[in-house]
């Protein structure tokens, strides 16, 4: 039976891995000469800047998501990962605080950062230790044929109850709100420096579980490098990946998805996967654009997560300087309209001193890779600015601003700038087909809706990736991905394996 994927993102070959190995001859398109879709890095002159992957949350082998990395090649025995420790650190004014791994470690240096603020830490510290029980389930669609079924026993959701009774508290509020609950400024960009302000508190409750519990490392070759593995896995099963083949079209016929168009050919299709952003899929795949009842609350509900990124090949060694870092800024970041006085700093040469042997060079010797995502919904911004015929040079000022700023923090990168670059929510729209050039979804109040993988109105169409699950991510588009073909294992009767 031949299938069709749309995408070859994290999603995508997910799906096409499970596919292969359940018996179906797969082809993934995708629109770029590579895959991994926005888990992405590129060069520059000589430096590879990280786009995507930051923390991979399934790095470690005790965590149930782990299987999944490694039914598709994601990670193996061989793939060293990193987990850098502190994670970041905050300077605010000469003042720091960090976030350690180590829950113990990291309670005692909060109480030393600031003793009045002993019962909010306590508390976080606590419930840290309350949500490291909680995994995500990987199970099997009730009905499913399956070589091995994957099992979740009972226990495994017993050992989450502690975590349970406190849902209510961290999905009732921002991460913005509940930072305010700390007396000490430093705490409070602590804790808001880690995901957006403007997202559920229980982003940031997970995320510092997933740390605590050893999770969340850095695999060798980073998003790239994970998504390189993945296509070799598709390829090796015997499918194909068709780079620089964008679909214009999925074909319905007789109420089923029947074929995909590329470069003007029509080529047949038992069954389609789309992994594209369902927000945009479902108006610019089809004739008709689809108009479902979960479609049209994805529409309603998504407020989309939108950044500039900007990167910086610096002809010095930052090797000894955090890996990354979260400061206050004297003049502010103009970026987008809006005045930026706190940045995150992302350092890849305080990476590359603990670099596994074999992994990707960032920089020449003596160098150092840096990016910042600045978030912000700024699409309207630049696409007025592109319209305007000043969007290189707003570009170009941007980065000018940003490396004036880091000069002010690290003085030895005077002057030393060999290469930047700034991508911009347009940049994220043209290379990912993406909703407002966003590459996740914000997270909001209560507990995130999770979207069907199969179409309610045409036979044989199915959907995965980040969009289906906020906020997304790279655990989304896998697990979603894996859904997807059971789904369609289902609806054949083929049986799933893994």
């Amino acid at each position: 039976m031949k299938l069709a994927v749309i995408g070859a993102g994290i999603a995508g070959l997910t799906a096409g891995v499970y596919a292969l190995q359940s018996g179906f001859d797969v082809t993934i398109y995708e629109s770029h000469s590579a895959p991994g879709g926005a888990s992405t890095s590129w060069r520059r002159r000589g430096y590879l800047f990280e786009g995507g992957l930051h923390w991979l949350n399934g790095s470690s082998p005790a965590s149930s998501l782990h299987k999944i990395w490694r039914d598709i090649g994601a990670l193996d025995e061989q793939t060293p990962v990193y987990n850098r420790d502190p994670f970041f650190v905050v300077d605010l004014q000469g003042r720091r605080a960090c976030l350690y791994r180590d829950l113990e470690k990291l309670k005692d240096h909060l109480l030393t950062v600031s003793p009045e603020d002993r019962r909010e830490i306590l508390r976080l510290t606590g419930d840290i230790k309350k949500f490291a029980a909680v995994d995500m389930p990987i199970g099997d669609l009730r009905g499913l044929k399956t070589r091995e079924r994957a099992r979740v026993p009972l226990s495994f959701f017993i050992k989450m109850i502690p975590a349970f009774t406190r849902f209510p508290f961290w999905s009732g509020r921002t991460v913005g709100e509940y930072a305010k609950r700390f007396k000490s400024p430093l705490l409070r960009e602590l804790v808001s420096g880690l995901v957006r302000i403007d997202t559920s508190a229980l982003s940031l409750i997970f995320t510092l579980s997933t740390l605590a519990f050893g999770d969340g490392g850095y695999p060798q070759g980073g998003s790239l490098g994970m998504a390189l593995r993945i296509a070799a896995t598709v390829k090796k099963l015997g499918g194909t990946i068709r780079f620089n083949s964008p679909v214009d079209r999925v074909l319905i016929r007789g109420g089923a998805a029947a074929a995909v168009r590329t470069g003007g050919l029509e080529i047949p299709a038992a069954a389609v996967i789309v992994t594209q952003d369902t927000l945009t899929a479902v108006d610019s795949l089809f004739d008709t654009p689809l108009r479902e009842a979960w479609i049209e609350k994805m529409r309603g509900n998504t407020r989309p997560m939108v950044s500039t990124f900007i990167s910086l090949g610096i002809e010095a060694d930052l090797s000894a300087l955090p890996e990354s870092l979260v400061f206050s800024t004297g003049k502010p970041l103009l970026c987008g309209g809006r005045e930026i006085r706190v940045l995150n700093v992302n350092n890849y040469a305080a990476y590359a001193a603990h670099r596994p042997r074999g992994d990707s060079d960032y920089a020449p010797a003596g160098c150092s890779a840096v990016t910042s995502l600045i978030p912000g919904d700024s699409y309207d911004f630049w696409k007025q600015c592109r319209e305007n015929g000043d969007y290189g040079d707003e570009k170009r000022r941007l980065a000018e601003n940003f490396i004036e700023i880091l000069g002010e923090i690290w003085p030895q990168i005077r002057g030393k700038i060999a290469v930047w670059d700034v991508a911009t929510p347009l940049t994220y729209e043209r290379y990912l087909h993406s909703y407002r050039g966003s590459y996740m979804s914000i997270m909001e109040k209560g507990i995130p809706p999770v979207y069907p993988v199969k179409s309610g109105s045409v036979k044989n169409l199915y959907f995965a990736g980040q969009r289906l699950i906020p906020p997304g991510g790279l655990p989304v588009a896998a697990e979603t991905g894996r859904r997807a073909v059971q789904q369609l294992c289902l609806d054949t009767g083929a049986v799933f394996q893994g």
